[in-house]
């Protein structure tokens, strides 16, 4: 019997950016390419991204000690290792938190040569590609230099292998992006393209928003992972912090 699953695992995305708010100004100018100095990976959470991850934080802290996070598995990128450390920090305050492990399979899905581009900037620098993307969806586009979800799937199989070998019965938090939050519902939760397509048009994944499963075993089956919560923002809420859920990187959105 296989009892290999975290006793909790949490997939968090991360606070809101300063990508999210510059991509907002481009698209609102009408521009073609978003204006930052930064590149991707060293974008660092706004402002209001910081109050997003400290709201989430203090929530994680008023859990009891057995059901708090024991490890916290985060990208890379700025944006999440910053929201990752303010939560710990205010989880427990003036105590020792969880291991933070940094791991580049939880990166930004990668965009290619249509990074930094607005949906305009796409539709005048590149139509041929524009057209095939609306055409193939963006479950299998592969954009030239960049990923399609199939290929950020593919490395989340990885992870979760990694997950299941070295953090059987443990309590573990995901802190990532957008895509990385709903790739791994595709996996966790065993659904085709078209189930999490239709997913991701009904909204933005909010920023410091909650996914989480829980272990359960039903009769003499192998334990599964349930969900438990989608999109849960009440931490944001009760501390009066704006929820937010601008798309995760500055590209074109949803087609």
């Amino acid at each position: 019997m296989h009892t290999n699953w975290p006793q909790i695992l949490w997939v968090v995305r991360h606070g809101q950016s300063a990508g999210n708010v510059a991509r907002d100004a481009a698209e609102a100018g009408g521009m073609a390419v978003i204006d930052l100095e930064w590149r991707d990976i060293d974008v660092p959470l706004s402002e209001l991204g910081k109050a997003q991850s400290i709201a989430l934080g203090r929530w994680f802290g008023t859990l009891p000690d057995d059901q708090q996070p024991q490890v916290i598995l985060c990208s890379p990128y700025l944006r999440a290792q910053e929201t990752a450390r303010l939560l710990a920090d205010s989880a427990r305050p003036g105590r020792e938190g969880p291991k933070l492990r940094i791991d580049e399979r939880l990166r930004e899905k990668e965009f290619g040569i249509l990074d930094r581009l607005t949906k305009l900037g796409i539709q005048q620098k590149h139509p041929e590609l524009n057209e095939q993307r609306q055409h193939v969806g963006k479950f299998y586009f592969r954009p030239p230099g960049g990923e399609s979800w199939c290929d950020v799937i593919l490395r989340l199989r990885s992870l979760l292998e990694m997950v299941t070998r070295e953090y059987a019965g443990c309590r573990v938090l995901v802190v990532a992006h957008q895509v990385i939050v709903n790739c791994m519902r595709f996996l966790l939760e065993h659904m085709d393209e078209k189930q999490i397509l239709d997913i991701d048009r009904q909204g933005d994944v909010p920023n410091c928003a909650i996914t989480s499963y829980r272990a359960e075993r039903r009769k003499d089956e192998d334990e599964v992972l349930q969900l438990d919560l989608v999109n849960f923002v009440a931490p944001l809420q009760q501390a009066a912090t704006p929820v937010t859920s601008e798309p995760d990187r500055p590209v074109a959105p949803k087609p």
